[in-house]
């Protein structure tokens, strides 16, 4: 397993190379930069202007540029935000933090329900339930997630019942250990439930489908011709390789909360890795935009490496790959 291990981290670095160049240059194909907006300030002069470019390395060609980020990174320097007046790795910190922790409730969310729903749903096959289940999880693919956010905010603002944007209230400072819990949690609400409606909706059909297959091989007419009660046979023998693939989407789910994440962020206000990266493309940030990709390319790499491991530890094979 440790040699495992260590041939997929070593698979990530030319990974994170190729991600971080394309990317660096794609941002610059943008006009102007950050100092372009500050040479409309009058107040500002030029001189003024042309030593900060030195300074930040703007008067360089681009493949000079990339190069000395590269290696600042390497020494886990992540820059200077210009706009926020602060180094990059504050920023990110403050930021990091609140992105994993909705991510975290999301994956929580969505796998919590959407596999004994998938269960329930295949165990039950063409019935009333069934057809409810298969109904709601078409909805839930179906409906964007921005949308989704919309109708749940205009919700919250006509019914009063969950807070509509931030992650904590004005006077969170002044409430108890328990009180600051509860204030996060009634934030997180909308938020968590946006995000992991459209990933629980296609785990809901693909597990039922894997249960369904399950459920039909010749090892399970065996099991029930052994007399073994229908709760054995469904949740130690069927569930038992019904759930192999599932870990195998862990790893994309993870993937997609996490870029889905962005958009939820902008739109109920949401302080989290996202959109400060929103804020930094638009205000022509450079470092903090680089900081934040590299940042949100690492949470995307490690979340299919904790696939890789998982699905290596349920079939051994994987791990000779």
């Amino acid at each position: 397993m440790p040699r495992f291990i260590l041939r997929r981290l070593l698979h990530f670095i030319p990974l994170l190379f190729g991600i971080t160049l394309i990317s660096f240059f794609v941002i610059q194909l943008a006009p102007g930069n950050y100092f372009d907006q500050v040479k409309l300030d009058p107040k500002i002069s030029q001189e003024t202007i042309q030593q900060l470019e030195t300074r930040f390395g703007f008067d360089q060609p681009l493949v000079v540029q990339y190069f000395r980020w590269l290696f600042n990174v390497m020494r886990l320097d992540f820059g200077y935000s210009l706009t926020w007046q602060m180094p990059v790795y504050k920023l990110i910190k403050q930021r990091l933090w609140n992105t994993l922790l909705l991510a975290f409730w999301s994956m929580l969310f969505t796998w919590i329900l959407s596999i004994p729903l998938g269960i329930f749903s295949a165990v039950r096959q063409y019935t009333g339930w069934d057809n409810l289940i298969s109904v709601i999880a078409f909805l839930g693919m179906s409906i964007p997630n921005f949308f989704l956010a919309f109708l749940l905010i205009y919700f919250a603002a006509t019914s009063g019942w969950f807070p509509i944007g931030g992650l904590v209230s004005l006077n969170y400072e002044q409430l108890s250990f328990w009180g600051q819990i509860w204030d996060k949690a009634h934030h997180l609400v909308i938020p968590v439930v946006v995000l992991g409606t459209s990933g629980m909706a296609s785990l809901v059909r693909i597990m039922r489908g894997n249960m369904l297959e399950a459920l039909g091989q010749p090892y399970i007419l065996t099991a029930r011709a052994k007399g073994l009660s229908e709760k054995r046979v469904v949740y130690i023998h069927a569930l038992r390789n019904a759930i192999n693939p599932m870990v195998t989407i862990f790893g994309y789910e993870l993937s997609s909360l996490l870029s889905g994440a962005a958009l939820v962020e902008i739109v109920t206000s949401y302080p989290g890795l996202g959109r400060l990266m929103l804020e930094a493309v638009l205000g022509q940030d450079l470092y903090l935009v680089m900081g934040s990709l590299l940042m949100g390319s690492v949470l995307l790499i490690m979340g299919n490496l904790v696939a890789d491991i998982m699905l290596a530890l349920v079939d051994p094979r994987i791990r000779q790959a």
